[in-house]
């Protein structure tokens, strides 16, 4: 067992866990952020995306070992105190859930790509997108939320 200090959604949280557990599993059973999905285990599907400093990164193969001292990592709970980040808004005004069990990995990539990219294409979109993988195919709405929510960060700019 060792001891790790994460900066987890700008709160300080200190976790005594075996080496080599992975960062999700140390988000969803040690912290109890449970936003953060469980799908492949292998980073092949991006249920599990969360940012470290701002990078979209599958937390089922990040071990807890290999994170820095002061990398700050963000899940789903921390993308908006109230859920109103223009993606939360916009992923209900398209109705782009079905089940919802991808979607905080999809939220949490689309946000790193407006960050990166405030205006981006559709071509760029899909593209970015691409590794998060959505069972119930709602593959289409993403996109139009996507769109909407950078329309939306540009008009309040």
């Amino acid at each position: 067992m060792a001891t790790y200090t994460l900066d987890i959604n700008n709160t300080e949280h200190s976790v005594e866990v075996a080496e080599g557990t992975s960062l999700l599993w140390v988000i969803r059973e040690y912290l109890g952020l449970t936003g953060t999905k469980y799908g492949c285990g292998i980073a092949q599907c991006g249920s599990c995306t969360i940012h470290i400093n701002g990078i979209p990164t599958r937390a089922c193969i990040m071990l807890v070992d290999n994170l820095k001292e002061g990398q700050k990592i963000t899940t789903i709970e921390g993308l908006s105190e109230n859920g109103d980040h223009p993606l939360q808004k916009a992923w209900i005004e398209t109705q782009a859930p079905q089940c919802g069990y991808c979607q905080s990995g999809q939220l949490m990539q689309a946000a790193a790509l407006l960050e990166a990219n405030p205006s981006p294409t559709r071509d760029e979109i899909k593209t970015y997108m691409n590794g998060n993988l959505c069972r119930c195919g709602t593959y289409m709405r993403i996109v139009k939320a996507i769109e909407l929510a950078s329309e939306e960060q540009i008009a309040t700019r």
